[in-house]
Parts: structure tokens; sequence; C-alpha cells
């Protein structure tokens, strides 16, 4: 007999309708809105902040606090320069990927509405093999259909627009989910996939469980700082993607060996709380739930980071979902991967005490 999966058809459709649509960083509130309505009734009560950062939270008047963590921001692109020829020149709104931009397609965020445009390049018949250039800020542009700079601004179209990708949710071979943007509506889609879990199930904990979708990871873990002041907690479990390191180019000996499919990573690193960490290892062992593990060097890159060193310092973990081809439209995970990282932050939430004191030293 086959395990029933952890996720639902209602919860496919939830995801489905958060991944496609666009939530770039700093223009994260339709996204918001989107999870926060679906995680509604599973929590008591929610938290907002000045910059759009989202928290679902349970027991809300407990002390001892509890995140579970995620970011809802995408990378995306801002317009900088249009020239009188009706060319569009971009500048990065996060880590987005110059070099897999020609050819695709794009919606321009305008007060008029989405405005279609795609990112042009020379002919293969034309361009000199010798002296080709590759794309780069400096020579990547997008057209929109138009022959001046008068006409672009007729359709809404000014300097800071911000530009997305049009690439919606695919499933690969019945095991594998495919689009852009899965970094890291993946992690807001898992936590809240917990709670509702929690509720199912007639789950009563004895703290404060703030589930957490934060903005502006993208430029530097901002949201995530702002909150973490807010709610000041005393556990952070986050949850990001990481680098599914099987494909072609990637240097093991460099980046680790993780494979998608193979079950959540679990990090080792300064941010990283080891009394915490423990509890994750033991509650993926004691419930059979696969890992594999991961150590970085001198900062996660995720907002465990943000959560570890904010305040008076708080016990922070990190668990990663392996995706493939990070800052692509075609960012790839395993659909076990996914319920195996709900369930390990299920498990571990449960095995929380209240008061419990993670430091090392008492």
């Amino acid at each position: 007999m086959k395990n029933k999966s952890v996720i639902s058809k209602k919860s496919l459709a939830f995801l489905e309708k958060y991944l496609n649509n666009a939530s770039p960083t700093g223009y994260e509130w339709e996204g918001q809105k989107i999870w926060m309505n679906y995680l509604k009734p599973y929590v008591d009560e929610f938290i907002t902040d000045s910059y759009g950062s989202a928290v679902g939270v349970i027991n809300p008047k407990s002390k001892y606090k509890v995140v579970i963590e995620g970011h809802a921001d995408e990378i995306s692109w801002y317009v900088n320069y249009i020239s009188d020829k009706g060319l569009i020149s971009v500048i990065r709104n996060g880590g987005s990927d110059h070099q897999i931009a020609p050819s695709k397609v794009v919606n321009i965020h305008t007060e008029k509405g989405i405005v279609k445009g795609v990112f042009g390049w020379p002919a293969i018949h034309v361009r000199d093999s010798k002296t080709e250039k590759n794309p780069s800020l400096e020579n990547i542009f997008i057209d929109v259909g138009c022959d001046s700079k008068k006409e672009i601004e007729k359709l809404g179209i000014h300097v800071g627009c911000v530009i997305t990708f049009e690439d919606e949710l695919i499933h690969l071979n019945k095991n594998y989910l495919t689009g852009r943007a899965l970094d890291n509506r993946m992690g807001g889609f898992m936590i809240a996939e917990v709670a509702k879990r929690l509720k199912e199930n007639k789950k009563n904990l004895d703290f404060g469980l703030y589930i957490v979708n934060s903005v502006q990871e993208e430029i530097g873990l901002r949201g995530a700082q702002m909150i973490a002041e807010r709610i000041n907690p005393d556990v952070a479990i986050v949850t990001d993607v990481t680098h599914d390191t099987q494909s072609p180019m990637y240097n093991k000996k460099k980046s680790g060996d993780v494979k998608a499919g193979k079950g959540p990573a679990l990090a080792y690193g300064p941010a990283v709380q080891n009394n915490l960490l423990k509890l994750l290892i033991k509650s993926a062992k004691s419930n059979k739930i696969p890992y594999q593990l991961m150590a970085v060097s001198r900062y996660t890159g995720t907002d465990t980071d943000a959560f570890a060193y904010s305040n008076d310092g708080v016990a922070s973990a990190l668990i990663s979902l392996p995706l493939k081809y990070m800052h692509t439209t075609v960012e790839t995970v395993h659909k076990k991967d996914v319920e195996n990282c709900i369930k390990l932050i299920y498990e571990s939430v449960l095995k929380i005490k209240k008061n419990q004191d993670f430091r090392y030293i008492k």
C-alpha cells in the first residue's frame, strides 16, 4: 500500500495559484494576500508590517515563541532606461540571471496593467562566432513592439516599472514541479501546509507558533530582519532552497553532494544552532524521514542568518529543499522532497517543548 500524500488536491490548487502570481521583491503584497487567505482557517490571527511580511499566529498570547519561516519574494528586473528607438534597458531586482534572458517573454507591471515584452537578441545568422559577446546587463534589452520612447510611455511603462518572467508552474514526469519562483514560494507553501496539518490533526501546542512569510530576502534578508525584531522569537526553523548538485557543471567538492528526491537537506554552519539541529535530525530519524546533510561556511545566505543574529540571538536552523537550476525560469524540485520537508517541519514543531532552552552553556 502506497503512503498517502500529505499534499491534497486543494493544496496543489493553492500552490499553482500562489506560484503563478508574480511577487517580485518589494512588490509581494498580492501574493501575500493569496497566502493569507489560504492560511486563515488554520491560525488565530495575522501580523503584517509596513513592507509586506505576513505572519499567521497560533496561540498569540503565549510568551514562548517558535517561528517557521519562508520568503515570499522572487527575483525580477526594473526598467532602467528607455531609448528613443523604443527599447528598454534593465537593472536587476535581486539575483536575476542575465544569461537566461534572451528570448524570454516578460510581464512589465504598470498601473494600467501587465504589458507583454520580450528580451530580444540578434539572430545566429548575423553573429560572428569569433567576436560575439555573451548576454550581459550592458547588452540585453526588452522589446515591447514600440518604435519610440513616446509610444512606450503611452503604454504606462516608465523607469522603475518592475518586470517578471511570464513562466508558470508545470509538472515533469509526474515527479517534479518546474517553474519560476520556486525559490522560495515553495517555502511559503510548505509552512502553510504545516499549519494546515496541525489544525486537521487537532494538535494543541503549548507555545506560540508564528508562520512567517518574509519579504525582500533576495536583496539581503531584509524582510526577515524586520519581522524578527517585531516577533522576538525564542526559536526559528527556516526553510529555503539549496542547490541540487547532480547537474552538469557542478563541483561537488565545492558545492557538496545534494540530490533532488533524496530528502530535505539539513545545514551545518555557524548560524545554525546545533542543539536545534540535533532536534531536527532526531525528528527525521524517529519518523523515518529521509534527509541529507550539507555544510555552509560563514553564512547560510538565507533568512536563517537574519533570525539567528537578531535581538539577543535566536536558536535557528535551516531545512533546505533541493532545487535544480536556481534563479532560472525552470527551477525544479522533487514532489517527495516537498512532502518530506513538510513532514520534517511538522514533526520538529511537535518535538519542541514549551520554554525549551537550546543554549550550549547553562
